[in-house]
């Protein structure tokens, strides 16, 4: 694919459930190194239109590309090496190592009977380290803590190495270091690799932060969407959640609390 095409497009995307309608005639637009927040009260369908956007559930109508194709065409393994999707909730049924499982990311880059190979295992190594797992790589995954299990969940994507990553709600079960660093890593991903990122927050002040753009997703079906100095305001923020919020800053980060 040409890499001056979108990593990510939608036309005309319409999402809900059943007769409830969480955004219409949404036209997205992403770029290599760009990243969005989703941001919208519990229920707003921000974890739905993420699923649409990883192709894994139908869109109401129009249709969503990444890198200039649908997921019809370009096929389940051919779509997981340009997409990496980090679900909010998942269950490990098996028991395995932190290092087996980092090495599941590697997947849609073998062959059907193809074994791991040592830079495959160098690769999910450096995954661990990158979020402070690689002297964990021997646990069983079974006795990691909830956001130990966070971590390693973005280790296996990092392992995978895809160019846009969808990430529903990643700091969930982080403590507060490790909720910056991991915001900080997906920052320096789009710096210096030219990844591209679509994740759904909960604290604005976080996403005007490390985020370029976000999209707005209100009760009504509506939504707004542009740069974060553009979309993040108190009007807006009031309006999405519903209370008024006022902005507190030093000039150069900006916070909104309770008014």
């Amino acid at each position: 694919m040409d890499h001056t095409t979108p990593l990510l497009t939608t036309r005309g995307l319409r999402v809900g459930i059943a007769d409830r309608t969480f955004c219409r005639d949404l036209e997205l637009r992403l770029q290599a190194g760009e990243s969005l927040a989703i941001l919208g009260r519990n229920g707003a369908g921000k974890s739905t239109l993420l699923s649409v956007l990883a192709g894994l559930r139908e869109a109401q109508a129009g249709e969503v590309l990444i890198d200039g194709a649908t997921y019809a065409r370009l096929g389940a393994r051919r779509s997981a090496r340009v997409r990496g999707w980090l679900p909010q909730s998942r269950s490990e049924a098996f028991s395995s190592t932190v290092l087996e499982t980092a090495l599941v990311g590697r997947h849609p880059h073998l062959a059907r009977w193809d074994w791991e190979s040592e830079g495959d295992a160098r690769k999910a190594r450096q995954a661990l380290a990158a979020v402070g797992l690689a002297e964990l790589a021997q646990r069983d995954v079974q006795t990691l803590s909830g956001g130990e299990r966070q971590r390693l969940a973005i280790a296996t994507l990092l392992t995978q190495a895809p160019r846009l990553y969808l990430l529903d709600e990643p700091l969930a079960h982080l403590d507060l270091n490790h909720q910056i660093a991991t915001l900080e890593l997906f920052a320096a991903l789009g710096r210096e690799r030219q990844i591209a990122s679509v994740m759904v927050l909960h604290e604005p002040g976080l996403a005007a932060r490390f985020c370029s753009r976000a999209l707005l997703l209100f009760d009504d079906g509506t939504t707004q969407q542009g740069s974060c100095d553009e979309v993040i305001s108190t009007a807006s923020l009031s309006r999405l959640y519903g209370y008024p919020l006022r902005e507190v800053g030093d000039g150069a980060q900006r916070w909104f609390m309770p008014a």
